[in-house]
């Protein structure tokens, strides 16, 4: 078998997923997403970028024979070829396994090696603005194989980043890390134990496994379901035999903190979540009281709903969507500020200022703080009026930071798409979200197809619906609570 790259680098992100790549069953593999697809192509992209002023040779061998790509690319290393992209290195490492690896480009260098007077570094090309630990883990596997190739140790690896431009890899810092992986991986493949299933939103949703995961997850009530049970903590909550919603839901916060040694914020939230799960019903904080009556959540006259769409590889903010709800004439209008063009930019921004200021009292609602960042960085880049953001930025209400500060829902995850169908809101196109948006907006730049912008305009304006109905059905539960437990007999009169 061949122990790839890629395997490595799935092992370091989940290590079930590289068990799968290696023995799932291939008719459980879903389909790679419209975003991920992107990526690979905003990746090639930025390689051709990169490579256009450089000549560059690349192995010729049958499309997957890795064995006939190994002696092509060694072929080339022989010859003393200045850059090869795309070689494959292959070193068996025991009678089961070899290692395989693939390196965007294997460069040249002065040197003596089993090659003759030079050898070669690896060099990979990322997307990323940052040396992530990963990547340098592999560029570390990659100096590995490499080593055995040429006969000698290599003595440095490089990252091309997209900002930074060129990075050393540490090779003496990172190695142990990889080595220590690489057994841990050996290990897991040899004796072919699958590893047990846990569902990491942030991380699982964009697997091509995560169907296969989530339906035995949700056969088996896996606690990994549960928001706030993250993989740290799992194992702790299972050593105390808390492996079931049940089990925690019954459990008494105080005790949990001194059993667990889980902080006490942390503790009380997991049992609340819990009964939540159980019995199917919002739980309310009641630690939220004074938050609540400190911050009210306002019911006003004439309220904003306000979500933002952008392009992250073009760092563009391409649509600035706003839900104006007029309470009083009990009327609705939805705004779309777009940038059909990049260079649009500044003027949907423009636009947005001037909605703003014309309803300088209407408080605004938004999901998460992405809104709020973006605004203060648009406001730098682009101008403002005087203490524009200063004047702004009180009437902005994160409803994100409202619900899991204030209660406990029964759903997986606290997103916008799960709450708000939990309240009862649904999406007119159920295909739509952020990663969609953005490969339709790619596709709209490449073919001008309005209809890419159509959809993205109709997925904007039902996230800041969906923003307002959870507003409502947020302020009306609150109401509720804060009446019940300040009421004379919930105050023990």
């Amino acid at each position: 078998m061949f122990l790839t790259d890629q395997l490595l680098l799935n092992f370091q992100r989940c290590h079930r997923q590289a068990f799968l790549e290696a023995y799932g069953d291939p008719n459980a593999r879903g389909q790679v997403n419209d975003f991920l697809l992107k990526l690979g192509q905003d990746k090639q992209r930025f390689q051709q970028e990169v490579l256009s002023d450089r000549t560059v040779v690349q192995p010729n061998y049958p499309h997957h024979d890795w064995e006939a790509g190994a002696v092509a690319t060694l072929d080339l290393m022989r010859q003393g070829t200045s850059v090869i992209r795309s070689g494959v290195l292959l070193s068996p490492k025991t009678e089961q396994f070899t290692l395989m690896t693939t390196p965007d480009l294997l460069i040249r260098r002065p040197g003596v090696s089993a090659l003759g007077d030079w050898l070669y570094v690896p060099v990979d090309i990322k997307l990323s603005k940052r040396p992530k630990l990963e990547y340098q883990i592999l560029s570390a596997y990659h100096a590995e194989v490499l080593s055995v190739v040429q006969g000698t140790s290599s003595e440095m690896a490089w990252l091309y980043l997209r900002e930074k431009g060129w990075y050393s890899v540490d090779l003496p810092k990172v190695m142990p890390q990889m080595d220590e992986l690489l057994t841990r991986l050996l290990d897991l493949l040899a004796h072919q134990v699958e590893p047990e299933v846990f569902i990491a939103r942030n991380r699982c949703s964009m697997c091509v496994w995560f169907d296969h995961c989530y339906a035995i997850a949700q056969s088996q009530n896996h606690l990994s379901l549960l928001p706030g049970v993250t993989p740290s903590r799992y194992p702790v909550l299972q050593a105390h035999r808390l492996d079931t919603a049940a089990a925690l839901a019954q459990s008494d916060p105080i005790q949990l903190h001194t059993k667990t040694g889980l902080g006490r914020e942390v503790s009380s939230k997991l049992v609340s979540q819990a009964q939540a799960f159980v019995d199917d019903r919002p739980v309310f904080l009641t630690g939220s009281l004074g938050f609540c009556e400190i911050n009210p959540l306002p019911t006003a006259p004439i309220e904003l709903y306000f979500d933002i769409e952008a392009e992250p590889s073009l760092n563009l903010v391409y649509l600035h969507g706003v839900l104006l709800v007029d309470r009083q004439r009990k009327q609705e209008q939805f705004y779309p500020f777009l940038a059909k063009q990049p260079e649009e930019e500044s003027q949907a921004w423009l636009e947005l200022v001037n909605l703003f200021q014309r309803y300088p009292d209407a408080p605004i609602f938004h999901f998460c703080s992405y809104e709020v960042q973006t605004v203060a960085r648009l406001a730098k880049l682009h101008g403002a009026p005087d203490r524009f953001f200063e004047s702004v930025l009180p009437r902005f209400f994160d409803l994100h930071d409202w619900v899991t500060r204030t209660v406990s829902l029964p759903i997986e995850s606290y997103t916008l798409k799960l709450i708000a169908r939990w309240v009862g809101f649904e999406w007119r196109n159920s295909a739509a979200n952020g990663a969609q948006a953005i490969c339709w907006y790619s596709e709209w730049l490449e073919t001008g197809n309005t209809e890419f912008l159509e959809d993205i305009v109709l997925y904007n304006e039902d996230d800041c619906r969906a923003t307002y109905q959870v507003k409502d059905w947020l302020a009306q539960f609150l109401q509720e609570q804060l009446e019940l437990n300040l009421s004379p007999l919930a105050c023990g009169f």
